[in-house]
Protein backbone atom coordinates (compact mmCIF):
# COMPACT_ATOMS: atom_id res chain seq x y z
CA UNK A 1 0.00 0.00 0.00
CA UNK A 2 0.86 3.49 -0.45
CA UNK A 3 2.19 5.42 2.82
CA UNK A 4 -0.80 8.00 3.19
CA UNK A 5 -0.66 10.45 6.19
CA UNK A 6 -3.60 12.88 6.79
CA UNK A 7 -3.57 16.32 8.47
CA UNK A 8 -6.23 17.40 9.81
CA UNK A 9 -5.86 21.28 10.54
CA UNK A 10 -8.91 22.12 12.63
CA UNK A 11 -11.06 24.69 11.47
CA UNK A 12 -9.09 25.77 8.18
CA UNK A 13 -11.01 26.80 5.29
CA UNK A 14 -10.45 27.82 1.81
CA UNK A 15 -11.12 31.61 3.07
CA UNK A 16 -8.23 31.62 5.35
CA UNK A 17 -6.03 30.11 2.86
CA UNK A 18 -4.01 33.10 1.52
CA UNK A 19 -0.83 35.27 1.91
CA UNK A 20 -0.61 34.52 6.07
CA UNK A 21 -0.34 30.52 5.48
CA UNK A 22 2.13 30.33 2.28
CA UNK A 23 3.19 26.83 2.55
CA UNK A 24 -0.63 25.62 2.50
CA UNK A 25 -1.38 28.53 -0.51
CA UNK A 26 1.43 26.41 -2.24
CA UNK A 27 0.16 23.24 -1.26
CA UNK A 28 -3.47 23.70 -2.47
CA UNK A 29 -2.19 25.57 -5.59
CA UNK A 30 -0.26 22.48 -7.04
CA UNK A 31 -2.83 20.10 -5.92
CA UNK A 32 -6.76 19.01 -6.13
CA UNK A 33 -9.11 20.44 -3.40
CA UNK A 34 -12.75 19.85 -2.60
CA UNK A 35 -15.29 21.22 -0.27
CA UNK A 36 -16.27 18.36 2.45
CA UNK A 37 -20.25 18.60 2.59
CA UNK A 38 -21.54 19.22 6.31
CA UNK A 39 -21.73 17.17 9.12
CA UNK A 40 -24.08 17.96 11.50
CA UNK A 41 -23.50 18.30 14.26
CA UNK A 42 -19.90 20.03 12.94
CA UNK A 43 -18.13 19.09 15.50
CA UNK A 44 -15.22 16.94 16.70
CA UNK A 45 -15.82 13.69 17.51
CA UNK A 46 -18.77 13.39 15.15
CA UNK A 47 -16.84 14.43 12.13
CA UNK A 48 -14.09 12.47 13.26
CA UNK A 49 -15.72 9.56 13.16
CA UNK A 50 -17.95 10.08 10.13
CA UNK A 51 -14.72 10.60 8.55
CA UNK A 52 -12.77 7.53 9.63
CA UNK A 53 -15.98 4.88 9.32
CA UNK A 54 -17.26 7.04 5.95
CA UNK A 55 -21.11 6.51 7.89
CA UNK A 56 -23.70 9.64 9.01
CA UNK A 57 -23.76 9.99 13.10
CA UNK A 58 -27.24 7.91 13.02
CA UNK A 59 -24.93 4.57 12.22
CA UNK A 60 -21.82 5.14 13.64
CA UNK A 61 -23.69 6.92 16.86
CA UNK A 62 -21.65 10.21 17.64
CA UNK A 63 -24.03 12.38 17.79
CA UNK A 64 -21.77 15.16 19.94
CA UNK A 65 -18.75 15.83 22.04
CA UNK A 66 -21.10 14.41 24.80
CA UNK A 67 -24.54 13.17 25.13
CA UNK A 68 -27.11 11.93 28.15
CA UNK A 69 -26.21 8.40 29.21
CA UNK A 70 -29.94 7.19 29.88
CA UNK A 71 -28.75 4.27 31.82
CA UNK A 72 -26.43 6.30 34.22
CA UNK A 73 -28.19 9.71 33.97
CA UNK A 74 -25.57 11.06 33.61
CA UNK A 75 -24.40 13.85 31.36
CA UNK A 76 -20.59 12.89 29.41
CA UNK A 77 -18.07 14.63 27.69
CA UNK A 78 -14.67 13.90 25.74
CA UNK A 79 -14.91 10.01 26.59
CA UNK A 80 -11.92 7.96 24.78
CA UNK A 81 -12.67 4.50 23.76
CA UNK A 82 -12.70 4.24 20.47
CA UNK A 83 -15.89 1.05 21.56
CA UNK A 84 -18.10 3.98 21.84
CA UNK A 85 -17.91 4.19 17.50
CA UNK A 86 -19.90 1.98 15.48
CA UNK A 87 -18.54 0.74 12.52
CA UNK A 88 -15.09 -0.42 10.76
CA UNK A 89 -13.14 2.30 10.43
CA UNK A 90 -10.58 3.04 7.37
CA UNK A 91 -7.93 0.96 9.32
CA UNK A 92 -10.07 -2.30 9.73
CA UNK A 93 -10.49 -1.97 5.86
CA UNK A 94 -7.62 -1.41 4.82
CA UNK A 95 -6.07 -4.52 7.23
CA UNK A 96 -8.52 -6.62 5.15
CA UNK A 97 -6.85 -5.60 1.73
CA UNK A 98 -3.25 -5.75 2.93
CA UNK A 99 -2.60 -7.39 5.82
CA UNK A 100 1.06 -5.77 6.46
CA UNK A 101 -0.59 -2.19 6.62
CA UNK A 102 -0.22 -0.29 10.15
CA UNK A 103 -1.89 2.74 11.46
CA UNK A 104 -0.69 5.41 13.46
CA UNK A 105 -3.45 7.84 15.35
CA UNK A 106 -1.84 10.92 16.61
CA UNK A 107 -4.33 12.50 18.66
CA UNK A 108 -7.51 12.38 16.89
CA UNK A 109 -10.54 11.48 19.12
CA UNK A 110 -12.29 7.88 20.62
CA UNK A 111 -8.13 7.19 20.35
CA UNK A 112 -7.96 4.57 23.47
CA UNK A 113 -8.53 0.49 22.94
CA UNK A 114 -9.14 0.86 19.03
CA UNK A 115 -7.74 -1.23 16.62
CA UNK A 116 -4.76 1.16 15.29
CA UNK A 117 -1.07 -0.18 15.80
CA UNK A 118 -0.05 3.01 17.30
CA UNK A 119 -2.00 5.55 19.10
CA UNK A 120 -0.84 8.65 20.88
CA UNK A 121 -3.54 10.68 22.81
CA UNK A 122 -3.49 13.31 25.68
CA UNK A 123 -4.56 11.24 28.88
CA UNK A 124 -4.00 13.61 32.44
CA UNK A 125 -3.18 11.93 35.68
CA UNK A 126 -5.54 12.92 38.63
CA UNK A 127 -3.60 11.67 41.86
CA UNK A 128 -6.57 11.54 44.73
CA UNK A 129 -4.57 14.99 46.11
CA UNK A 130 -6.68 16.84 43.12
CA UNK A 131 -4.12 17.71 40.87
CA UNK A 132 -4.06 17.53 37.30
CA UNK A 133 -0.44 16.43 35.42
CA UNK A 134 0.05 16.36 32.12
CA UNK A 135 0.27 13.09 30.30
CA UNK A 136 -0.73 10.97 27.66
CA UNK A 137 -2.25 7.52 26.78
CA UNK A 138 0.06 5.29 24.33
CA UNK A 139 0.10 1.90 22.56
CA UNK A 140 1.83 0.32 22.86
CA UNK A 141 2.56 1.70 26.47
CA UNK A 142 6.16 1.72 26.14
CA UNK A 143 5.92 4.76 23.80
CA UNK A 144 4.65 7.07 26.26
CA UNK A 145 7.91 6.84 27.98
CA UNK A 146 9.60 7.46 24.61
CA UNK A 147 8.10 9.96 23.23
CA UNK A 148 8.24 12.39 26.56
CA UNK A 149 11.92 11.51 27.43
CA UNK A 150 12.44 12.84 24.00
CA UNK A 151 9.90 15.71 23.27
CA UNK A 152 9.23 16.76 26.94
CA UNK A 153 6.09 15.90 28.55
CA UNK A 154 2.82 16.88 26.65
CA UNK A 155 2.08 20.53 27.07
CA UNK A 156 -1.80 19.45 28.31
CA UNK A 157 -2.13 23.22 29.03
CA UNK A 158 -1.17 24.26 25.68
CA UNK A 159 -3.55 22.01 24.52
CA UNK A 160 -6.83 23.49 25.94
CA UNK A 161 -7.45 26.84 27.91
CA UNK A 162 -6.46 30.09 28.47
CA UNK A 163 -2.95 29.12 28.07
CA UNK A 164 -3.52 27.09 24.70
CA UNK A 165 -1.10 27.43 21.91
CA UNK A 166 0.79 26.46 19.10
CA UNK A 167 3.49 24.13 21.63
CA UNK A 168 0.91 21.26 21.93
CA UNK A 169 0.01 21.40 17.68
CA UNK A 170 3.78 21.48 17.61
CA UNK A 171 4.56 18.66 20.17
CA UNK A 172 1.81 16.45 18.45
CA UNK A 173 3.68 17.11 15.09
CA UNK A 174 7.16 16.19 16.19
CA UNK A 175 5.72 13.00 18.46
CA UNK A 176 4.03 12.10 14.76
CA UNK A 177 7.81 12.59 13.02
CA UNK A 178 9.43 10.45 15.91
CA UNK A 179 6.46 7.40 15.04
CA UNK A 180 7.40 8.10 11.54
CA UNK A 181 10.99 7.58 12.00
CA UNK A 182 10.56 4.77 14.82
CA UNK A 183 7.96 2.84 12.64
CA UNK A 184 6.87 4.11 9.46
CA UNK A 185 2.92 3.22 9.44
CA UNK A 186 1.60 2.93 6.06
CA UNK A 187 -1.26 5.35 7.66
CA UNK A 188 -0.66 8.23 9.76
CA UNK A 189 -3.39 10.32 10.95
CA UNK A 190 -2.41 13.59 12.85
CA UNK A 191 -4.14 15.96 14.92
CA UNK A 192 -3.18 19.85 15.19
CA UNK A 193 -6.06 21.85 17.00
CA UNK A 194 -3.94 25.31 17.13
CA UNK A 195 -6.46 27.28 14.58
CA UNK A 196 -9.92 26.29 16.44
CA UNK A 197 -8.88 27.63 19.51
CA UNK A 198 -7.58 30.77 18.45
CA UNK A 199 -10.88 31.56 15.82
CA UNK A 200 -13.07 30.48 19.10
CA UNK A 201 -11.02 33.12 21.24
CA UNK A 202 -11.16 36.06 18.78
CA UNK A 203 -13.41 35.17 16.05
CA UNK A 204 -12.91 34.64 11.97
CA UNK A 205 -11.88 38.41 11.79
CA UNK A 206 -9.96 38.64 15.41
CA UNK A 207 -7.11 40.88 15.87
CA UNK A 208 -4.32 38.06 16.15
CA UNK A 209 -5.53 35.99 13.45
CA UNK A 210 -2.38 36.36 10.74
CA UNK A 211 -0.20 35.90 13.27
CA UNK A 212 -2.13 31.76 14.57
CA UNK A 213 -2.43 31.26 10.87
CA UNK A 214 1.12 31.88 10.21
CA UNK A 215 1.90 29.65 13.60
CA UNK A 216 0.18 26.52 11.86
CA UNK A 217 1.11 26.93 7.87
CA UNK A 218 5.04 26.65 9.68
CA UNK A 219 4.13 23.02 11.47
CA UNK A 220 1.63 22.11 8.17
CA UNK A 221 4.85 22.75 6.09
CA UNK A 222 7.20 20.96 8.26
CA UNK A 223 5.36 18.00 8.15
CA UNK A 224 4.16 18.08 4.27
CA UNK A 225 7.94 18.60 3.95
CA UNK A 226 9.03 15.36 5.86
CA UNK A 227 6.57 13.03 4.74
CA UNK A 228 6.78 13.83 0.90
CA UNK A 229 10.40 13.22 1.34
CA UNK A 230 9.55 9.97 2.74
CA UNK A 231 7.47 9.01 -0.47
CA UNK A 232 4.25 9.52 1.64
CA UNK A 233 0.58 10.91 -0.21
CA UNK A 234 -0.18 13.81 2.27
CA UNK A 235 -4.23 14.75 2.53
CA UNK A 236 -4.61 18.25 4.36
CA UNK A 237 -7.93 18.63 5.38
CA UNK A 238 -10.17 20.10 7.84
CA UNK A 239 -13.58 19.22 9.97
CA UNK A 240 -15.29 22.67 10.30
CA UNK A 241 -15.22 26.50 9.83
CA UNK A 242 -15.64 29.02 12.84
CA UNK A 243 -18.46 31.18 12.29
CA UNK A 244 -18.71 34.86 13.65
CA UNK A 245 -20.96 34.81 16.83
CA UNK A 246 -22.02 37.45 19.66
CA UNK A 247 -25.27 35.73 21.04
CA UNK A 248 -24.85 33.17 23.45
CA UNK A 249 -28.08 31.48 24.41
CA UNK A 250 -28.94 29.93 27.82
CA UNK A 251 -31.15 27.04 27.02
CA UNK A 252 -31.02 25.47 30.30
CA UNK A 253 -31.53 28.61 32.27
CA UNK A 254 -34.52 28.66 29.66
CA UNK A 255 -36.01 25.42 30.91
CA UNK A 256 -34.98 25.94 34.44
CA UNK A 257 -37.29 29.20 34.75
CA UNK A 258 -39.90 27.05 33.11
CA UNK A 259 -39.61 24.72 36.19
CA UNK A 260 -38.56 21.83 33.20
CA UNK A 261 -35.01 21.35 34.86
CA UNK A 262 -33.97 20.47 38.49
CA UNK A 263 -30.94 21.33 40.59
CA UNK A 264 -29.48 20.04 43.82
CA UNK A 265 -27.16 21.66 46.19
CA UNK A 266 -24.32 20.05 47.66
CA UNK A 267 -22.14 23.06 50.30
CA UNK A 268 -24.13 26.00 48.71
CA UNK A 269 -23.86 25.10 45.16
CA UNK A 270 -25.86 24.21 42.45
CA UNK A 271 -25.58 21.16 40.48
CA UNK A 272 -27.50 20.32 37.43
CA UNK A 273 -29.97 17.28 38.32
CA UNK A 274 -30.26 15.81 35.09
CA UNK A 275 -31.90 12.08 36.60
CA UNK A 276 -34.53 14.60 37.93
CA UNK A 277 -34.90 16.88 35.48
CA UNK A 278 -38.13 16.74 33.16
CA UNK A 279 -36.18 18.46 30.72
CA UNK A 280 -32.51 19.79 30.15
CA UNK A 281 -30.11 20.64 27.51
CA UNK A 282 -26.86 19.36 26.68
CA UNK A 283 -25.10 22.01 25.06
CA UNK A 284 -22.19 21.76 22.41
CA UNK A 285 -21.23 24.91 20.43
CA UNK A 286 -24.28 25.58 18.05
CA UNK A 287 -26.03 22.77 18.54
CA UNK A 288 -28.02 20.97 21.53
CA UNK A 289 -29.50 18.11 22.34
CA UNK A 290 -32.80 18.30 24.83
CA UNK A 291 -33.86 15.16 26.56
CA UNK A 292 -37.53 15.18 27.63
CA UNK A 293 -38.54 12.68 30.13
CA UNK A 294 -42.05 12.41 29.83
CA UNK A 295 -42.70 12.11 25.96
CA UNK A 296 -46.07 13.99 26.87
CA UNK A 297 -44.50 16.90 27.69
CA UNK A 298 -42.71 17.62 23.99
CA UNK A 299 -44.86 19.82 22.67
CA UNK A 300 -44.33 22.68 24.92
CA UNK A 301 -40.45 22.37 25.78
CA UNK A 302 -40.78 22.50 21.71
CA UNK A 303 -42.73 24.99 21.85
CA UNK A 304 -40.62 26.96 24.52
CA UNK A 305 -37.28 26.24 22.77
CA UNK A 306 -38.57 28.12 19.78
CA UNK A 307 -39.57 31.09 21.46
CA UNK A 308 -36.30 31.15 22.42
CA UNK A 309 -34.26 34.26 20.72
CA UNK A 310 -31.12 32.62 18.99
CA UNK A 311 -32.67 29.11 18.07
CA UNK A 312 -33.29 28.10 14.67
CA UNK A 313 -34.72 25.39 14.77
CA UNK A 314 -35.95 23.13 16.57
CA UNK A 315 -35.48 18.96 15.52
CA UNK A 316 -37.67 16.21 16.21
CA UNK A 317 -36.72 12.73 15.76
CA UNK A 318 -38.46 12.78 12.56
CA UNK A 319 -36.60 16.02 11.10
CA UNK A 320 -33.50 14.04 12.68
CA UNK A 321 -33.49 11.11 10.13
CA UNK A 322 -33.25 14.18 7.44
CA UNK A 323 -29.96 15.25 8.84
CA UNK A 324 -28.61 11.80 9.71
CA UNK A 325 -28.75 12.45 12.90
CA UNK A 326 -31.51 10.19 14.43
CA UNK A 327 -29.53 7.85 17.50
CA UNK A 328 -30.76 6.85 20.57
CA UNK A 329 -27.87 8.70 21.91
CA UNK A 330 -29.01 11.78 20.27
CA UNK A 331 -32.02 14.20 22.55
CA UNK A 332 -35.02 13.95 22.43
CA UNK A 333 -35.04 17.63 20.66
CA UNK A 334 -31.91 18.64 18.91
CA UNK A 335 -31.60 22.71 18.65
CA UNK A 336 -29.99 24.37 16.39
CA UNK A 337 -28.60 27.84 16.53
CA UNK A 338 -28.89 31.13 14.40
CA UNK A 339 -24.88 31.67 12.82
CA UNK A 340 -24.41 34.20 15.23
CA UNK A 341 -25.85 32.18 18.34
CA UNK A 342 -24.16 29.79 19.99
CA UNK A 343 -25.02 27.34 23.57
CA UNK A 344 -24.00 27.62 26.93
CA UNK A 345 -24.34 24.83 29.56
CA UNK A 346 -25.09 27.96 32.31
CA UNK A 347 -27.80 26.61 34.45
CA UNK A 348 -28.07 29.05 37.59
CA UNK A 349 -29.73 31.89 38.27
CA UNK A 350 -27.95 33.42 40.44
CA UNK A 351 -23.84 33.60 39.78
CA UNK A 352 -23.12 32.87 44.11
CA UNK A 353 -24.83 29.28 43.40
CA UNK A 354 -22.93 28.67 40.67
CA UNK A 355 -20.59 25.33 41.08
CA UNK A 356 -17.01 25.84 42.12
CA UNK A 357 -16.23 24.55 38.53
CA UNK A 358 -17.44 26.80 36.55
CA UNK A 359 -14.72 29.32 36.66
CA UNK A 360 -11.93 26.41 36.31
CA UNK A 361 -11.10 24.59 32.98
CA UNK A 362 -13.51 20.88 33.81
CA UNK A 363 -14.06 19.46 30.61
CA UNK A 364 -15.75 16.54 32.41
CA UNK A 365 -17.51 17.69 35.07
CA UNK A 366 -19.49 20.73 33.37
CA UNK A 367 -22.55 18.90 31.80
CA UNK A 368 -22.33 21.03 28.49
CA UNK A 369 -19.20 22.37 26.07
CA UNK A 370 -17.48 25.40 27.51
CA UNK A 371 -15.28 27.64 24.94
CA UNK A 372 -15.12 30.36 27.88
CA UNK A 373 -12.34 28.02 29.06
CA UNK A 374 -9.77 29.25 26.31
CA UNK A 375 -10.49 32.46 28.11
CA UNK A 376 -8.67 34.14 31.33
CA UNK A 377 -10.63 35.67 32.92
CA UNK A 378 -10.54 39.73 32.23
CA UNK A 379 -11.56 41.17 35.57
CA UNK A 380 -8.52 39.39 37.54
CA UNK A 381 -6.32 42.43 38.27
CA UNK A 382 -3.13 40.46 38.43
CA UNK A 383 -3.74 36.89 36.60
CA UNK A 384 -0.20 35.89 36.45
CA UNK A 385 0.49 36.86 40.37
CA UNK A 386 -2.96 34.93 40.96
CA UNK A 387 -2.40 32.40 38.55
CA UNK A 388 1.43 31.63 40.15
CA UNK A 389 0.34 31.87 43.95
CA UNK A 390 -1.74 28.94 42.94
CA UNK A 391 0.87 26.91 41.33
CA UNK A 392 2.95 27.61 44.63
CA UNK A 393 0.10 25.55 46.90
CA UNK A 394 0.59 23.15 43.81
CA UNK A 395 4.02 22.49 44.31
CA UNK A 396 3.63 22.69 48.01
CA UNK A 397 0.85 20.08 48.44
CA UNK A 398 -1.67 21.83 48.77
CA UNK A 399 -5.33 21.91 47.62
CA UNK A 400 -6.55 24.71 45.38
CA UNK A 401 -8.68 25.71 42.81
CA UNK A 402 -7.41 27.19 39.74
CA UNK A 403 -10.88 29.76 39.38
CA UNK A 404 -9.42 31.80 36.65
CA UNK A 405 -12.20 31.34 33.81
CA UNK A 406 -14.70 33.57 33.49
CA UNK A 407 -18.71 33.03 32.98
CA UNK A 408 -19.13 36.28 30.68
CA UNK A 409 -20.13 33.63 27.28
CA UNK A 410 -20.10 37.55 25.54
CA UNK A 411 -16.31 37.12 25.52
CA UNK A 412 -16.42 33.97 22.91
CA UNK A 413 -16.60 35.09 19.22
CA UNK A 414 -16.14 32.40 17.22
CA UNK A 415 -18.71 29.12 16.88
CA UNK A 416 -19.27 25.99 15.20
CA UNK A 417 -21.89 23.48 14.58
CA UNK A 418 -24.73 24.41 12.29
CA UNK A 419 -23.63 24.76 8.44
CA UNK A 420 -21.10 27.50 7.33
CA UNK A 421 -22.41 30.13 5.36
CA UNK A 422 -20.63 29.57 2.14
CA UNK A 423 -18.69 26.39 0.82
CA UNK A 424 -15.70 28.95 1.06
CA UNK A 425 -15.91 28.75 4.55
CA UNK A 426 -16.72 25.35 5.38
CA UNK A 427 -13.85 22.39 5.76
CA UNK A 428 -11.92 21.62 2.67
CA UNK A 429 -9.81 18.25 1.58
CA UNK A 430 -6.46 19.10 -0.36
CA UNK A 431 -4.81 16.34 -1.67
CA UNK A 432 -1.43 16.30 -4.42
CA UNK A 433 -2.92 12.63 -4.88
CA UNK A 434 -6.40 12.88 -5.69
CA UNK A 435 -8.06 11.49 -8.70
CA UNK A 436 -10.69 12.58 -10.28
CA UNK A 437 -12.16 14.66 -6.94
CA UNK A 438 -15.09 16.42 -7.54
CA UNK A 439 -15.27 19.99 -6.20
CA UNK A 440 -17.29 18.83 -3.35
CA UNK A 441 -17.48 15.47 -1.88
CA UNK A 442 -19.57 14.38 1.26
CA UNK A 443 -18.11 13.88 4.39
CA UNK A 444 -18.65 10.13 4.32
CA UNK A 445 -16.47 10.21 0.83
CA UNK A 446 -13.46 11.31 2.99
CA UNK A 447 -13.26 7.08 4.16
CA UNK A 448 -13.26 6.51 0.58
CA UNK A 449 -10.56 9.10 -0.09
CA UNK A 450 -8.20 7.71 2.19
CA UNK A 451 -8.52 4.22 1.16
CA UNK A 452 -7.80 5.54 -2.90
CA UNK A 453 -4.76 6.88 -1.48
CA UNK A 454 -3.60 4.27 0.32
CA UNK A 455 -4.14 1.62 -3.04
CA UNK A 456 -2.62 4.05 -5.21
CA UNK A 457 -0.41 3.00 -7.41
Amino acid sequence: MQKTVVLNIVALTRSLIGNHTPRLRDYLLRSSSASISHVCPAVTCSVQSTYLTGKWPTEHGIVGNGWYSREDAEIKFWKQSNHLVNGHKVWDVARQIDPSFTCANLFWWYNMYSSVDISVTPRPMYPADGRKLPDVYTHPPELRESLQNKLGTFPLFNFWGPASSIASSQWIADAAMQVEENSSPTLTLIYLPHLDYALQREGPDGPSLPVELARIDAVAGRLIDFYEARGASVIVLSEYGISKVDSPIHLNRVLRRANLLAVRTELGRELLDAGASLAFAVADHQIAHVYVKDSSRLGEVRSLLEATPGVDRVLDRAAQAHIHLDHERAGDLVVLAKPNAWFTYYYWLDDDAMPDFARTVDIHRKPGYDPVELILDPAIAAPKFKIGLKLLKKKLGFRYLMDVIPTDATLVKGSHGVAPASVEDGPILISRHATGLPTSIDATAVFDQILAHLQRQ
